[in-house]
């Protein structure tokens, strides 16, 4: 008998993954490893570019942020007047960064929320490159 050809699941749309709890999944994919922080390096990491993206954040203001985070602490990110630019942009950010200070333990866990950071502006930079791309066809 020959098994059941695998699926993957159905994709998700980028309105679901912006509709994820950015700030549940910092607490417990920063607190958790295995499918905690797997999920917060998938879905949310591109839930978090999609609105970062919706807003016009650029990827290196997110790839500047992740340098402060790893230079100075997520803590002290999280205190920062504009640790992104654009008002909504910095409520949102700010709510993130609050979070996951929370769940940072020392100087791995802000090195976990650094690299999270990195991964949403790798994220973004590659929506950035698709949507240029596609204007040029």
């Amino acid at each position: 008998m020959t098994p059941a050809p695998q699926t993957s699941p159905p994709g998700r749309t980028d309105d679901e993954l912006a509709q994820s709890d950015i700030p549940a999944m910092l607490r417990y994919g920063l607190s958790f490893a295995g499918p905690q922080r797997t999920a917060l390096f998938g879905d949310g990491a591109v839930g978090a570019a999609v609105l970062l993206d919706r807003l016009g954040i650029q990827p290196r203001a997110v790839a500047f942020l992740a340098k402060v985070v790893r230079s100075g602490g997520v803590r002290y990110a999280a205190e920062l007047r504009e640790p992104v630019p654009g008002d909504e942009a910095v409520s949102m950010v700010r709510a993130w960064l609050e979070s996951a200070a929370t769940a940072a333990a020392g100087l791995d866990g802000d090195e976990e929320a650094a690299r999270w950071l990195e991964a949403v502006a790798e994220l973004l930079s590659l929506r950035y490159v698709h949507r240029s791309r596609a204007a040029g066809e």
